[in-house]
């Protein structure tokens, strides 16, 4: 079990990129949540099986909505904290 925090920069607001993550990330059992930040990026926290962590990372970056110009991951220890994945508005 592991857990990472990730950033997307680019093209990544009001195109739908919140909805993809939390769809994705519930189609292979992940728990965490997604949201916009200010600077224009969004970040989305992520807990669960790595494999299945690393499939959606894979995923919103080769086939999520929006033009994704860098993805950055900082891998954590799991914590067990989400029992779901939400979006934050």
């Amino acid at each position: 079990m592991r857990r990472a925090v990730v950033r997307l920069y680019g093209i990544v607001q009001g195109v739908g990129m919140r909805y993809y993550v939390w769809r994705e990330a519930r189609k292979l059992g992940l728990g965490g949540y997604v949201r916009n930040l200010d600077d224009g990026s969004v970040e989305f926290v992520v807990e669960g099986d790595e494999e299945a962590i690393e499939e959606l990372i894979s995923r919103v970056r080769d086939e999520g909505p929006g033009f994704i110009t860098d993805v950055k991951v900082v891998y954590e220890d799991f914590r067990g904290e989400f029992k779901d994945f939400r979006i934050i508005h």
